[in-house]
């Protein structure tokens, strides 16, 4: 399908108005493809890119389609949840209503986003308000489930965003509770950057007759983004990584790990480095989360460590660079990673450090994206050795004398054999050894027994 602006899509005007405030007027292909399926009423299974504008291209149909049931009525039974958009991570969440608003604010329709990490007393008065689109991780919704705090029993829309890792197995207990709470009779779409053959044997549980559109090939990653392997020592990683930071190119830069406990210890040492460095992942709080990332994105902070966590939720426009500092076991979170850079159309560099032991984890990559990534040897700068502190000059080290060792020799073992009492069977006595203990009389006493009369 070929569109060239959005009002041939059949959008509202209040829906137009804002796109046009925020200076969009082309959608991107999956917009024109998902928008007229969704309007239509169908089921569907989206795939395409990171950053090729998915939120939008579920968004303004919902939009479109809850316009007539908007109201001005302050009372909330006049603003029950109608749609209910799920999300893997706080920081998706949070986007995804940002853009709710964004693309709604010229209309009377209220949303809002739920999430854990933060006090749920805070959410729970704008909840009773009333608000006709929710935007939730899973776990949080739930608290609010049975809080009763919510009501499903209206939605109309269920968006499953990001839903290759939705519906990974960690993620199935607490959606098949939150759809047996949903009526039957709803709209479901389903919207990632990646499709697996088991996910979609999955989506049958959740869909019916889906329309499918696929605008990338599955699993592609963007050709505006120029991927690089360096292959090293895992020993020289930071070595190179501080290099790589120091490069004219380097700007702004996401790093990604695979645990919190590296991303928290490379944040730190970039910092002794001079780096304006932070991390953001799971064991901050939703505080520390939003600061770190508002820090990067107003440039204060110029390298953010994260998680997978981060490569799921973070939206950030003109990003010029991703670097892998451990790539992903998992394949396919390499794909979300780097779509972290040349988004909308935007040029971006991905950059991987690959040890030794994780070039079984590359090969896996380069199946699943079906290229082979341009690789060099990293040229390491050699470490100058550390300079001694002031007024403390370099020592030679002497090793202190080992103190000689205890014997563990038992000097009773070197006496003259004493033989025990048992060997005396004719009364005899036993030669008494030194420093043996006189015995103890004990007193007995005696009891005469009578004879029986």
């Amino acid at each position: 399908m070929s569109t060239t602006c959005f009002a041939d899509l059949n959008l509202a005007p209040e829906i137009l108005k804002a796109l046009a405030e925020s200076g969009y007027i082309t959608p991107t292909p999956v917009q024109a493809q998902a928008i007229p399926i969704v309007i239509e009423g169908c089921d569907l299974m989206a795939g395409a890119q990171t950053g090729t504008g998915k939120t939008a291209a579920f968004v303004l149909p919902i939009l479109q389609k809850l316009l007539p049931l908007a109201s001005a009525s302050t009372s909330p039974a006049r603003h029950p949840v109608r749609a209910l958009i799920l999300v893997p991570t706080r920081e998706l969440a949070i986007q995804v209503e940002e853009s709710v608003v964004t693309y709604a604010k010229h209309t009377r329709l209220r949303s809002l986003v739920v999430f854990g990490g933060v006090d749920i007393k805070t959410q729970t008065p704008h909840l009773k308000t009333g608000i006709e689109i929710l935007v939730a991780t899973p776990g949080r919704l739930l608290d609010h489930v049975e809080q009763k705090t919510v009501q499903l029993n209206q939605v109309q829309f269920l968006v499953l965003d990001e839903a290759d890792r939705m519906l990974d197995m960690g993620f199935m207990p607490d959606l098949k509770r939150i759809l047996a709470l949903l009526p039957k009779q709803r709209q479901s779409l389903m919207f990632s950057a990646t499709f697996s053959n088991e996910i979609k044997k999955l989506s049958a549980e959740f869909l019916i007759d889906p329309k499918l559109i696929e605008v990338a090939r599955s699993n592609a990653t963007a050709e505006n983004v120029t991927q690089k392997v360096y292959l090293v020592e895992q020993a020289d990683k930071h070595a190179l990584l501080a290099q790589l930071l120091r490069g004219s190119d380097a700007t702004q830069v996401l790093v990604f790990t695979k645990t919190k406990i590296t991303a928290s210890r490379l944040a730190r040492q970039l910092q002794r480095d001079g780096f304006a460095a932070d991390a953001i992942h799971g064991d901050k709080t939703q505080l520390e989360r939003i600061q770190a990332l508002d820090a990067f994105k107003q440039g204060k902070v110029t390298v953010l460590i994260g998680t997978d966590v981060a490569a799921r939720g973070l939206d950030i426009d003109q990003l010029p660079m991703v670097i892998n500092y451990e790539i992903p076991s998992a394949p396919e979170d390499y794909v979300h990673r780097i779509g972290r850079t040349g988004r909308a159309g935007a040029s971006g560099a991905a950059v991987s450090l690959v040890s030794p032991e994780e070039e079984k984890y590359l090969k896996e990559i380069e199946k699943l994206i079906k290229h082979e990534i341009q690789k060099e040897s990293a040229v390491v700068p050699q470490q100058a050795p550390r300079a001694p502190r002031s007024g403390h000059p370099e020592r030679s080290y002497t090793p202190r004398p080992a103190a000689p060792k205890k014997s563990s020799h038992d000097p009773w073992f070197d006496k003259p054999y004493e033989p025990s009492a048992s060997a005396f069977p004719n009364n005899s006595q036993p030669v008494e050894r030194a420093g043996d203990k006189p015995k103890k009389e004990i007193a007995a006493l005696l009891v005469r027994r009578q004879s029986q009369p």
